[in-house]
Parts: structure tokens; sequence; C-alpha cells
């Protein structure tokens, strides 16, 4: 009788959430980036286009906090954003 209530001998085996998944900022350590972005798509009626640096710095913030995994942002779709790599042969060069 007692094997009547043994439904099933799998247990639960955890895995990592599905990319786009990450934990909500529960500390607000990243609110003021997010609303910055917010208003911007407010102030230009949700064209995302428009505040791709606004959303660059959120995803910054919440790699930084590790609320999402760290991931280069070229791969995020951030590379025309990016700051170039300073040159020094060209700091040397212009005196």
């Amino acid at each position: 009788m007692s094997t009547a209530m043994n439904f099933s001998t799998k247990s639960f085996k955890p895995r990592a959430p599905d990319k786009g998944s990450f934990p909500l900022d529960h500390f607000g350590e990243c609110k003021a980036f997010m609303e910055k972005f917010m208003k911007c798509l407010n102030e230009n009626n949700f064209d995302n286009s428009l505040c791709r640096q606004q959303s660059k710095e959120y995803l910054e913030c919440r790699m930084e906090h590790q609320l999402m995994t760290k991931e280069p942002l070229e791969k995020l779709g951030f590379k025309d954003l990016m700051d170039p790599p300073s040159n020094p042969t060209e700091n040397n060069t212009k005196s």
C-alpha cells in the first residue's frame, strides 16, 4: 500500500533560465536606469531605436549587478554604440 502513494521516483532537477530570462531587480539597483529608459520610450512614442543608449546603460547596470549574464555588448546589438579603442601611437604622433 505504501507504494501506491509513490507517483514518481524522478526528482526535480533545476536548470538555468532560458536566454532572455533573468532575475527581477528586487533591490532596485538599476531602477534609475530603467526609469530613464522608460521615460525615453514614452517621449519617443515607444520607438526603441531612439532609446538605444539608455537601453545599453540599463543592460550594463544589470550585468554589473549580476542580474543577468555578462555578455559583450557587441553580441547584444550595441556594436555601433561602443567607444572605439584608443590607439596609443596616434596620441604620441600629435605632439
